[in-house]
């Protein structure tokens, strides 16, 4: 009988940890916006910006990227040929 006591408190103790241990492990969605906005930056936004998107690499002209030296596109041809972050 004191066998049976101490095979059931063993248990109930390892099913507690178990709960405890398991509660905060949820899993975290991460979510990116289907749609570019301002918010977004320049790299984004502007007439002609980086294929890479470099941060703040746009630009209202012809030229290139000063982070990683591509040459900028039109941002609309860009987005012409499918080119979409979602």
């Amino acid at each position: 009988m004191k066998s049976l006591k101490l095979i059931f408190t063993g248990m109930v103790v390892l099913a507690l940890v178990t709960m405890v241990s398991c509660k905060d492990n949820k899993a975290e969605i991460k979510t990116q916006p289907t749609e570019i906005t301002e918010e977004q930056g320049t790299e984004y936004t502007s007439t002609y910006v980086c294929p890479m998107h470099c941060k703040d690499s746009g630009s209202d002209k012809e030229g290139k990227c000063d982070t990683c030296g591509m040459a900028l596109v039109k941002n609309e041809d860009h987005k012409a040929n499918g080119h979409k972050h979602e």
